[in-house]
């Protein structure tokens, strides 16, 4: 592996002939980082910040100017760069700069790259900074998915997340956008919380289905070091999620979701329908092409992989200048790329092919077919290496059997 870790001109990060080659025949999608929050949560270790963090160094207009340079940057880098297939504008609170901030956001990506007949268009949005007037205006520029961070319905749990939402925000925030004519709609859930109980946990599955969406995203909490809640973990005030509970709470939710239409296609996603499914995280699971623009933004383009710079004042500043606003990078190797094959593309119902293992990964699979962890008559009849329920939970485990 290559790796660079300076901030680097734009001749340092040009890409390779062999990565540009395949450009246009694998899915491609622009990632936008948005990295103002109006608070932060104590279990999130994004690339965020408040205003009073960011003080008068950065502000979203200086933002959106360095985000339409960048844009205009890769375009150029990537010559005759395809339209965007797919377009996620995510944080951060993508919400806080309103209908109006979002439109611009979306013309930039539309100035520089153009989009796709049938682009998939998301933004991520808080329920507390949303209203009918907020959906109908992106509605109108353009965007035609929209993901809300719910976590859970529970006061208490939320109190613990230092979610400032109210429990019953996110259903009704959900229930405008379909008004607002947003076919699809998905709830980001939370489970794990410490104090969380399985009645939580229910009362939060109730209301994701009361809200009708067509596509959940259901996470389990991780505890990420340098955040307030590994320092009140750390400090006894609240324990470690339990492996066991986690587990239980997983097999709730898909039992949950599943009875109610609602099928698993990545371990933490299920959608109602193939239309429904997320095109621009299917972009990622499949090894396909992104441009992520933004602070801390991380990009992929045939095997070349980098980021930009975290904070959003040097981010303007390297920008302004002229330069590419990479922090780093890295060419991965073949061996490399087949790992994250295996890794990404087993998370998947449509499973891993068979081929794409050697001899030995693909002997392990059929230990694994044995011992309950990959659907067995997926490997004989189709050749695919398909999770089971039980694999699903150890899905990490039977990763690491097969690339060995």
């Amino acid at each position: 592996m290559q790796l660079l870790t300076d901030p680097t001109p734009p001749a340092d990060l040009a890409l390779p002939a062999t990565a540009l080659a395949g450009l246009g025949t694998r899915p491609f999608g622009v990632y936008v980082h948005v990295p103002f929050c109006a608070t932060r949560c104590g279990y999130c270790d994004f690339n965020t910040y408040t205003a009073g963090e960011l003080g008068t160094s950065s502000s979203p207009s200086s933002w959106l100017d360095g985000l339409r340079r960048e844009l205009d940057l890769a375009a150029s880098m990537l010559g005759r760069a395809p339209a965007a297939d797919t377009v996620f504008v995510g944080g951060g609170t993508p919400s806080l700069l309103g209908a109006d901030g979002l439109a611009a956001v979306l013309d930039a990506v539309r100035s520089s790259f153009g989009l796709a007949k049938d682009a998939e268009v998301t933004t991520e949005s808080n329920p507390e900074s949303t209203s009918p007037e907020f959906f109908a205006g992106i509605r109108d520029a353009g965007y035609n998915r929209l993901s809300l961070g719910m976590q859970s319905a529970a006061r208490h749990v939320l109190k613990v997340l230092d979610r400032v939402h109210t429990p019953g925000r996110p259903i009704l925030a959900a229930i405008e956008a379909r008004s607002a004519g947003f076919e699809h709609v998905n709830l980001d859930v939370i489970y794990g919380t410490p104090g969380e109980r399985v009645e939580d946990l229910r009362a939060s599955l109730d209301a994701v289905l009361t809200a009708e969406v067509d596509h959940v995203s259901a996470y389990a909490l991780i505890v990420e070091e340098g955040t307030a809640l590994a320092r009140r973990v750390r400090r006894g005030e609240l324990p470690m999620p339990d492996d066991d509970v986690l587990a239980a709470y997983y097999e709730l939710i898909d039992e949950v979701l599943g009875s109610a239409g609602l099928r698993w296609y990545e371990v933490s996603n299920w959608a109602s329908s193939d239309a429904a499914r997320c095109r621009h995280n299917l972009g990622y699971w499949r090894g396909g092409d992104w441009w992520g623009a933004g602070p801390g933004a991380h990009s992929h383009v045939g095997g070349v992989r980098w980021w930009n710079v975290k904070h959003p004042a040097k981010y303007a500043d390297l920008l302004a200048a002229g330069h590419v606003p990479a922090g780093g990078q890295e060419v991965l190797t073949e061996d490399e790329r087949h790992v994250e094959r295996v890794m990404l593309e087993l998370r998947l119902a449509e499973g891993l092919p068979l081929e794409a293992l050697d001899a030995e990964g693909a002997s392990e699979a059929r230990a694994a077919a044995r011992e309950g962890l990959l659907v067995e008559s997926e490997l004989d009849g189709r050749g695919r290496a398909v999770l089971t329920d039980k694999g699903r939970l150890l899905a990490d485990g039977v990763v690491r059997r097969l690339v060995p």
